[in-house]
């Protein structure tokens, strides 16, 4: 929507959604049905994934030393947190369902006209996948029953696990709440185990020459051995930022579905910070865990099963080889969920602004409530991302190829927080995040977004590719989006002689939808 359309915000929003204007907070037929529980489950969940148990043994591997992989993973708390500040800032002045990708940035950014929007629909459904916790799902599954699965079965049950969680949240919209809630709670309570067999090793075990299961822990931590073999180049520590960023995704997860939440800003002003501090305290507790009990070369060579070597090794082939690595399948799979969940409200949001094809269809919660429409665009890449590359550095490809366009998005959105406190200084802001951490968050995704063309001291990344093939993918998306936008809005129109307008629509279940309709002159 252009910025000289916007109807101008009257009131300031308190901390309940029933005061936010309803410019700023649409009318969807959505309902609100989303707790504080439910909200925070919602975060911790998305944010507890797959990457505290598949990318410590990669990020190890790049950084070489004990030391350099804290400092790395203390560094990407400190810049998760400076970006968790940014989308509070924005969820608490504009409190609706979308999120960074598809309300803040349409909304600051409204000329060229249809470019943000344009961008972000591309971004949904070419890199809109919920690929990497599938893989990890799969290969924990197999895992824990000692099986070596063929290229086929592996994707076979990840593909399956999509499929489910597809119909569960497209036909049963409760019982998916119900299920990704008790998985949430299923996966804090694993993450706690695995944070406390660090504080048992130090406390509880003693230590015995004969006993081989972990290293002396003063060697481990001890000055001469902390920094030892460390590789400071600035291509491998970019990349293994992204991989921290990618364990902390979904602090702002809240924000795609403020729409259905009650009490939109009070909760998104605690429940967002109190999801970081569970999960910062996790992480930290358990890489010293990892590293007390597994020694360093067998991290560095786990690749994404380091969280199931912990556990083989302290508790034996039965309980540890199965029981555990059979739960951080299951928490794999609850971060699906919640990951479906939210990015199909997002794609949503996105058909219901006109953006994609089919937008009535897409647009509609019929025929169960649910966004079944948003939950197809988001299955369809996700299947074609599991099924078709082939297996060996695919998971971590896919985490580099995720993060380095979303580092574009995150540049732009932080840059326009600090455009709209210029341009819009009267706009009701509930919660002000911290200028100097607005300030670190662009330096940083500036130089995140440079670092993959540095190459690496040995010419050679943590996966069997060109070090910059993935900003060179990432970067051909957004180009391919701006090609896109350019085409249909500008050139065609200009061809066929008619221009793009928004016409508003109600649907029969009450979502409000946007269709861009030719006006010819």
């Amino acid at each position: 929507m252009a910025q000289s359309e916007r109807q101008p915000l009257l009131s300031a929003p308190s901390d309940s959604s029933d005061d936010v204007p309803s410019d700023v907070l649409p009318t969807n037929g959505q309902r609100k049905h989303l707790t504080w529980i439910s909200a925070y489950i919602l975060v911790v969940s998305r944010v507890i994934g797959s990457g505290i148990f598949a990318t410590p043994g990669t990020i190890v591997k790049s950084a070489g030393s004990v030391g350099l992989s804290l400092l790395i993973w203390a560094v990407g708390t400190v810049l998760a947190a400076c970006a968790l500040a940014v989308s509070m800032e924005y969820g608490c002045m504009l409190p609706r369902s979308g999120g960074e990708k598809v309300v803040y940035l349409e909304y600051t950014y409204p000329r060229p006209r249809f470019l943000a929007s344009t961008l972000i629909a591309v971004q949904a459904v070419v890199l809109g996948f919920t690929a990497s916790n599938c893989i990890v799902f799969a290969k924990y599954t197999f895992f824990a029953f000692n099986v070596v699965p063929t290229e086929l079965q592996h994707k076979a049950l990840a593909v399956g696990l999509m499929t489910a969680v597809t119909i569960i949240h497209g036909c049963f919209l409760r019982t998916g709440i119900w299920i990704q809630n008790a998985f949430g709670w299923v996966k804090i309570f694993l993450i706690g185990a695995i944070s406390l067999t660090g504080i048992w090793v130090i406390l509880l075990r003693p230590y015995d020459e004969s006993d081989s299961l972990a290293p002396r822990p003063s060697s481990v931590f001890s000055w001469d051995t902390l920094w030892e073999d460390s590789n400071w180049s600035w291509n491998l520590l970019s990349t293994s930022l992204f991989k921290v960023f990618y364990s902390y995704a979904g602090l702002n997860n809240v924000n795609n579905v403020l729409g259905e939440v009650k009490d939109p800003i009070r909760t998104i002003k605690t429940v967002c910070p109190a999801a970081l501090l569970t999960a910062g305290g996790l992480y930290f507790l358990a890489n010293i865990s990892y590293f007390l009990v597994v020694p360093l070369e067998d991290i560095k060579n786990s690749g994404e099963l380091v969280a199931g070597l912990l556990f083989e090794r302290l508790f034996g082939s039965h309980i540890g080889r199965t029981l555990f690595p059979l739960a951080i399948a299951i928490s794999a799979a609850g971060n699906v969920m919640v990951v479906t969940y939210a990015l199909a409200r997002v794609n949503q949001e996105i058909a219901r602004q006109g953006f994609l094809p089919w937008s009535r269809v897409l647009s509609s919660s019929k025929p169960f409530g649910a966004p079944l429409g948003g939950l197809i665009v988001h299955y369809i890449p996700s299947l074609l991302v599991i099924a078709l590359p082939p297996q060996g550095d695919v998971y971590n490809f896919i985490l580099d190829v995720e993060g380095y366009p979303g580092q574009v998005f995150s540049l732009a959105v932080t840059v326009g927080l600090l455009l709209l406190r210029y341009r819009e200084p009267s706009l009701p802001r509930p919660f002000k995040a911290w200028l100097p951490a607005v300030w670190l968050r662009v330096v940083v995704c500036v130089a995140l977004l440079s670092a993959p063309f540095f190459p690496p001291a040995d010419g050679k990344s943590d996966v069997n590719f060109f070090y910059a093939t993935y900003a060179i993918v990432g970067m051909g998306v957004i180009v391919f989006g701006i090609l896109y936008w350019y085409i249909w809005t500008v050139l065609l129109p200009r061809w066929g002689g008619y221009k793009l307008e928004e016409e508003d629509e109600v649907l029969d279940d009450g979502t409000k939808i946007t269709k861009l309709a030719r006006s010819y002159t």
